[in-house]
């Protein structure tokens, strides 16, 4: 049982002080006025000074493909799958991520570009692993965001099994080929090609466009039919990098209720009027802008038209694009930490047990300090109300801390 005191708890629309949060056993069991009687004097409990830190829900990640990273440091190293996914989460509840969705790719196997971790056998082993991580030791909730590429006829049937054994939490439908989505850019697409080394030469460029563009894919029909069978198993539906109103209609049409990554301002404002949850990445924030060429966060958030951001591939982005948010661009504390707790909790319908302070709910929370540059870190990390993270930076102690 902990009790955390002189903490400013961020709560769905408002930060609150001079209260005082109890966690017993995997709840939130109390939040009450720090200046009435203590009902907690007598209790078994540890006391948690927040220092004046955020008290906060954890942070739910519904789009990252960071695991492969992990997994594959350069593109033919590599790693024990097991070990990639222990550390990875090591790294990411010092991140305040306590919810993971992890984008795993469904790619043609046969191209030959996919990256080795991106193989249908590495595929499966991750996800293997994410369905053993619920019953041995494990710090945060690990979950498989399914991302199938519409030209990958063959992985038709491995989909429909991994969607009927219960082991898909998220399944979004997506289309790189190359003059639309979010390589509608295709000068963009030619850069991106010749900065991985894949070909450098324009007439070979050109025809592997023209091949990428003229692969196979599956029909609208047997789209449906998977979302009919994700949709029957209780599975949110996502739309990848939608770039025209039209496509925002079809996708919807198929049951969809997020949209990732909205390629213009257009397209996201659409969205969101047809009821869509829209996700935009925070790298895409701290960086000023879409690598690709694309819609800004930024822009979209002025307008009302992003409701959660995720990490994509830079874990660290979430906690500090909230705050670069906050700090830089004026908006309220409140209002940016829903787009990385509340509001991604409910488009994957686990809003009911986190992504908000309320009683009641799993203990799933952190305590963030900002140090003096206001550079927020997390300072403690609880899921269902255990502590498993804990870091203390050391003071400044004088002229020089050289020798501290």
């Amino acid at each position: 049982m902990y009790i955390i005191k002189n903490g400013k708890i961020i709560l769905k629309d408002r930060i609150i002080e001079g209260y005082n949060l109890v966690i017993q056993d995997e709840l939130i069991s109390d939040i009450y006025p720090a200046d009435q009687a203590d009902p907690y004097e007598n209790a078994d409990l540890e006391v948690i000074d927040a220092q004046g830190g955020f008290v906060t829900p954890g942070l739910i990640d519904i789009h990252s493909d960071y695991i492969e990273h992990m997994a594959a440091p350069r593109p033919t190293a590599l790693m024990d799958f097991s070990l990639a996914i222990h550390e990875a989460e090591r790294e990411l509840i010092s991140h305040g991520i306590t919810t993971m969705y992890h984008s795993l790719s469904l790619y043609k196997i046969n191209l030959a570009n996919v990256k080795p971790i991106r193989k249908s056998e590495n595929v499966q082993k991750f996800i293997d692993l994410i369905e053993k991580s619920h019953t041995s030791k494990h710090l945060i909730h690990h979950r498989f965001h399914a991302r199938f590429e519409i030209d990958n006829v063959a992985g038709v049937d491995s989909l429909r099994r991994f969607i009927n054994e219960g082991k898909v939490d998220l399944l979004s439908f997506m289309d790189h080929s190359p003059g639309q989505g979010q390589y509608r850019n295709l000068e963009k697409y030619k850069q991106m090609l010749k900065a991985y080394g894949s070909v450098s030469d324009e007439e070979e460029l050109d025809s592997l466009i023209k091949k990428r563009q003229e692969r196979e894919k599956i029909s609208i029909d047997e789209l449906k039919q998977i979302a009919r069978m994700a949709s029957d198993k209780g599975i949110p539906l996502a739309s990848h990098d939608d770039d025209t109103t039209e496509k925002l209609e079809i996708v919807k049409d198929f049951g969809t209720t997020i949209s990732e990554f909205p390629v213009t301002l257009e397209v996201a404002k659409k969205a969101k009027e047809m009821g869509l949850f829209t996700v935009a990445g925070a790298p895409n924030i701290l960086l000023g802008g879409s690598h690709s060429g694309n819609l800004g966060a930024a822009e979209a958030i002025s307008h009302n038209s992003i409701d959660i951001l995720c990490s994509d591939y830079y874990p660290s982005g979430l906690l500090h694009a909230v705050f670069k948010l906050h700090n830089d661009y004026g908006y309220a504390l409140a209002d940016m930490f829903r787009l990385v707790t509340i509001n991604p909790a409910r488009a994957v319908k686990i809003d009911d047990e986190v992504g908000s302070i309320e009683q009641g709910k799993k203990a799933d929370l952190l305590i963030i300090n900002e140090l003096d540059d206001s550079f927020p870190v997390v300072t403690y990390a609880f899921v269902e109300g255990k502590l498993l993270f804990k870091t203390t930076y050391r003071g400044y102690k004088g002229e020089s801390d050289k020798n501290c």
